[in-house]
């Protein structure tokens, strides 16, 4: 089956279906060309995506990833990250396997193309000069034979008329004679160029032509091979990624598998665990007997040393809202004191990690300076010893002043982690200090009073005994009865109050307002006589009471 014979005549054919092969070859570029594009533009995509839902840096939402769950969606946007790797890789090694080479085909294709129709169009040209020379040589003989038959006639005409002069019908003899030479010679000519385009018509439609449309056959099959193999490198590509795609897929399975709820749950109670046991019962206060009211011992305040009265309102413990901390009264305490005892401790511990870090980095340079200066001792020609002594004092003054703030720390860390109970057992449970003997930390246990901010305060008495001193808030419940309404206040919006000492209210609630604000931006309400606590100044309206404000 070739071509040169099955198609010795359709040569335009020919030429039209090798450029409809090319054209198919640069519309396949075309293509592949525009899946590199989109490729990219979805690894892009992919990637801006995992980097918007990254966690920043140093914020609360940093703070979330300690969550299994948000562990696993940030191992999901890592994964998703090295996912879109893939298809940067799948876009390179498309451009690289394929369209490179490709491209610098088509190029030689359409030269060897050019090359192969032009030896035919010349062999074309060659086979048709011939034939031209053919007919002239033809025509040439007819027209001849014609002028010899007409040259004898006349001849044999005027041989026969008596009246023609002899020199006459000599020279018509000589005429024929010589129109007879001449179509012998036409004759000969075209003899000659007929056996000459014979053999050139042989050489053209058996040789020349074969021989070209074989090399245009053959480089039309390799187009078509060449084509085949591009979509297998095309299938390739991506099936080269697929092990590692599935890795990324298998990475974020895993990731998912190992959320677990009861550790989340654990952490949300470390996040948010204060120390504190709940309030125990309260008494039964017999109004018929004059007697002292007291408060129960696992209520969360405990008297003062100084007999001071007890609240009353609604038989509440003393310091229900002790562990509420108003807002705006300037920076927390260095101790972080203004904090329940569980957070505090926690507070306390990653600042003398943080500590021992800091120190452990000045360690590390105060060997390297050291270790330095003896190179310089036995080599000074490669530098002056006494140039690190500066550098070493402050390294050196920089590990004590941390040393100090780490024992300082340390000093609380320990108080603190005295008083939380069942410290010994792993566990650390609420837990209120009555009655519990404070333990001596380098003889830094000191009695420190309350702070306006709602911290709790701590007292060593003569049995040992820490007890739990009102804070500033104290004076607010101090009187016999319940707080007076002063007005009436509207929720414009609902407030979840979620610390201790808030109080919860939905949008369109009417409550009633027990204290104004005082500056701090909290005021505090009443929904009945057992629900009253603070609420942001902004999210209600409030009506006071024109008598009770001018009382």
């Amino acid at each position: 089956m070739s071509w040169g014979t099955e198609l010795w005549d359709q040569f335009d054919n020919l030429e039209k279906h090798t450029q409809w092969g090319i054209d198919i070859l640069e519309k396949y570029i075309k293509f592949v060309k525009e899946r590199t594009e989109i490729e990219l533009s979805y690894a892009k995509q992919l990637r801006n995506l995992s980097k918007k839902y990254q966690p920043k840096k140093n914020s609360k939402e940093e703070e979330e990833y300690r969550y299994t769950a948000c562990r696993a969606f940030l191992s999901t946007l890592n994964e998703m990250n090295d996912y879109a790797g893939q298809h940067e890789v799948v876009s390179e090694n498309l451009a690289s396997q394929i369209l490179a080479g490709l491209a610098r085909y088509v190029q030689e294709l359409k030269q060897e193309r050019k090359s192969h129709f032009h030896d035919g169009r010349k062999a074309q040209q060659h086979i048709e000069t011939c034939w031209k020379q053919l007919e002239s040589s033809k025509r040439r003989f007819e027209r001849d034979c014609k002028e010899a038959d007409r040259a004898q006639q006349y001849f044999e005409k005027m041989d026969a008329d008596i009246n023609v002069t002899k020199a006459d019908v000599e020279k018509a003899r000589q005429q024929a004679q010589i129109r007879h030479q001449m179509a012998e010679d036409s004759k000969a000519d075209y003899s000659s160029n007929l056996q000459k385009f014979n053999h050139e018509q042989r050489d053209y439609y058996h040789t020349h032509i074969p021989n070209i449309f074989q090399k245009i056959q053959e480089m039309e099959e390799q187009r078509i091979v060449r084509l085949g193999e591009s979509m297998k490198t095309y299938a390739e590509v991506d099936r080269q990624v697929i092990p590692i795609i599935g890795k990324c897929l298998d990475g974020i399975v895993k990731a998912a598998e190992g959320i677990d709820g009861k550790t989340d749950s654990q952490l949300v109670i470390e996040a948010y665990k204060s120390g504190f046991e709940p309030p125990g019962d309260i008494e039964f206060e017999d109004y018929t007997q004059p007697m002292k009211r007291t408060v129960s011992e696992n209520s969360l305040s405990n008297s003062r040393a100084d007999s001071k009265a007890e609240p009353k309102f609604g038989g509440k413990p003393k310091g229900k809202l002790w562990p509420f901390i108003k807002k705006n009264k300037g920076a927390a305490p260095e101790d972080f004191s203004n904090l329940p005892p569980e957070q505090r401790r926690k507070k306390l511990q990653q600042k003398v990690d943080e500590l021992n870090k800091e120190m452990q980095k000045e360690m590390d340079q105060r060997e390297a300076i050291t270790k330095m200066k003896d190179v310089y001792l036995k080599n000074p020609q490669m530098g002056d010893p006494a140039s690190l002594d500066h550098k070493l004092t402050e390294v050196i003054q920089n590990i004590d002043k941390l040393r100090l703030e780490a024992q300082k720390f340390e000093a609380w860390l320990a108080e603190v982690e005295g008083r939380l109970p069942a410290r010994g057992e792993q566990r650390r449970q609420s837990g209120l200090y009555d009655a519990q003997p404070a333990p001596a930390v380098n003889n830094c246990a000191q009695a420190r009073e309350s702070s306006p901010d709602g911290s709790y305060t701590e007292e060593q008495s003569q049995e040992s005994e820490v007890k739990v001193l009102a804070t500033d808030f104290d004076d607010e419940f101090d009187d016999e009865e319940p707080l007076p309404a002063i007005g009436t206040c509207k929720a414009l919006y609902t407030f979840d109050g979620q610390n201790e000492g808030t109080i919860s209210v939905t949008e369109g609630e009417t409550l009633y307002v027990i204290e104004e604000d005082k500056g701090d931006g909290w005021t505090r309400i009443r929904r009945n006589e057992d629900e009253e606590g603070y609420v942001p100044t902004s999210y209600v309206e409030v009506y006071l009471d024109k008598n009770a404000k001018d009382s």
